[in-house]
């Protein structure tokens, strides 16, 4: 079931007018059912697969739990439970999402030899969300081993906890810490977290329908004809890409953040301001922050993080970059993304002593505002660099894009209006524009720790219902929908 369809529109309030309905110590059964008929919706089957990761990670958690109190010395045998817990959820995910791509990489290097190839193939779709909940669950066995949260004896609670519907597909990936404890001891309903979370959820759903869907007709035409287009076309296909994944998986987990809001839960901020970071160390600390601290406390540190010298924290750096690119996606394109952004922040660590010293020689001060706007140009530069490489089919695809930029005939700007015939029209690009600078004006309001949703509850009523009546109406005016109403995917729930 998609955030964006009929059929989202009539299961959320049902959802929300029975869970408040019900004796707070039975609601979490009924969330729990319509977490898993939320699911089901895409393929009833792979359901089974969610229940058996949920299954193997409350049995570890209980079991660690049992050693913790009663044979605390026994941290062995512990590490094994972990270890366990983790073979079989990662060979759960390898099998479905890495078994193809492994089988065809071996054949690739088997083509450069006299060996025959290997013939073996899996006809299987892609779980949905299946990365998410498995790192999450995951995420509860470390927790559980280290202490830092007990386990929880109720399976069904804990079920809940691996398959909340809002942040099941694509995240936030929420911590044991945060959301199993809420689940333990759920909120009343609320008017003002009702009103909050409404806010959210439209401003959610603005992000992907009028600007994440209006840019994807551009951006998969322009790719999907490399050989038609000239290199300019891409370049502004790319550069427009860069922000259709931002206001696609940014508008998913504020829809996300906003539904549970509702129900008086409180996932984590998955998004805060990215592109006005000034280095792309900043970028990634303000980018998909839940994988990114997940990759920080449950793969990074665990390597020795920046503990063991300078060379092994940039090793470690690189490490968690190339497994944040394959955990993205069964493709060399995605391995080479992280890898690129991982050679980014090496890079950029390496110069930021000689960066600051250059800046203390001429009297600049960090937040000069002519050198802020330069960091924040050449920082989404280099990031929207290694997005063309998230975006393309294969390696080779996205070579083909990069050479077609650098071999651009006219890099003027079209101004014939030959730009109109990639599938938006002057008035579509009038739309975004408007659309872009609203995104950019609440970017910086928030960058600058201004709240413009809680200044909009804390107005009158009158207010705050024509703010909600024109976020509303302006979503079905000017958001983008398919023929017969055909609600569009979200750019992450592939992964």
């Amino acid at each position: 079931m998609l955030f964006n369809s009929y059929g989202f529109i009539v299961f959320f309030p049902i959802v929300v007018i029975v869970y408040f309905l019900l004796p707070k110590r039975i609601s979490y059964l009924w969330l729990l059912a319509a977490s898993y008929y939320f699911y089901m919706g895409w393929n009833a089957k792979y359901a089974l697969l969610l229940l058996a990761s949920t299954i193997i990670t409350y049995v570890c958690g209980v079991l660690i739990q049992w050693l913790n109190d009663r044979h605390p010395d026994k941290i062995s045998t512990k590490k094994w439970v972990v270890a366990g817990s983790f073979i079989l959820n990662l060979a759960i995910l390898f099998f479905f999402k890495y078994f193809n791509f492994t089988i065809e990489s071996i054949n690739a290097v088997l083509s450069h030899t006299s060996l025959p190839a290997v013939n073996t193939s899996l006809d299987v779709l892609l779980p949905v969300g299946i990365s998410f909940y498995t790192f999450q669950a995951l995420g509860y066995t470390v927790d559980v081993y280290r202490g830092e949260i007990e386990a929880e004896r109720n399976f069904f609670r804990y079920a809940l906890f691996v398959s909340f519907f809002p942040q099941l597909v694509a995240g936030p990936i929420e911590r044991s810490k945060n959301l199993l404890t809420q689940l333990r001891d759920p909120k009343p309903f609320s008017y003002e977290r009702m009103c909050d979370g409404v806010m959210l959820m439209i401003w959610g759903y603005f992000l992907k329908l009028v600007i994440a869907d209006r840019i994807s007709i551009f951006v998969d035409n322009a790719y999907a004809n490399v050989g038609v287009y000239d290199g300019k076309y891409l370049l502004i296909a790319s550069m427009l890409f860069a922000i259709q994944i931002y206001c696609d998986f940014a508008g998913y987990s504020t829809i996300a953040i906003g539904a549970a809001e509702v129900m008086g839960f409180q996932l984590m901020d998955n998004f805060n301001c990215p592109y006005l970071s000034q280095s792309v160390a900043e970028f990634w600390r303000r980018w998909h922050i839940s994988l990114s601290s997940w990759f920080k406390d449950y793969l990074y540190i665990p390597l020795g993080g920046n503990r063991k010298g300078k060379v092994r924290k940039y090793i470690n750096i690189m490490i968690v970059f190339l497994v944040s690119g394959l955990w993205h996606g069964a493709n060399w394109s995605y391995v080479i993304w992280g890898g690129l952004n991982g050679i980014y922040q090496v890079i950029g660590a390496v110069f930021t002593p000689f960066r600051n010293k250059i800046r203390e020689k001429l009297h600049l001060k960090k937040n000069f505002f002519p050198l802020m706007i330069i960091y924040i140009v050449v920082t989404f530069v280099l990031v929207d660099f290694t997005w063309i490489f998230f975006r393309a089919d294969t390696v080779q695809h996205a070579f083909a894009v990069i050479q077609s930029i650098f071999n651009m005939n006219n890099p003027a700007l079209l101004a014939n209006g030959a730009l109109y015939d990639m599938g938006l029209s002057r008035p579509n690009f009038i739309v975004l524009g408007v659309s872009l600078l609203i995104l950019l004006t609440a970017d910086i309001c928030k960058y600058r720790g201004i709240k413009i949703r809680s200044m909009i509850l804390n107005s009158n009523i009158v207010v705050r219902w024509i703010v909600v009546i024109t976020g509303i109406l302006g979503i079905l005016v000017f958001g983008i929908w398919g023929s017969g109403y055909s609600a569009t995917n979200f750019i992450y729930f592939q992964f």
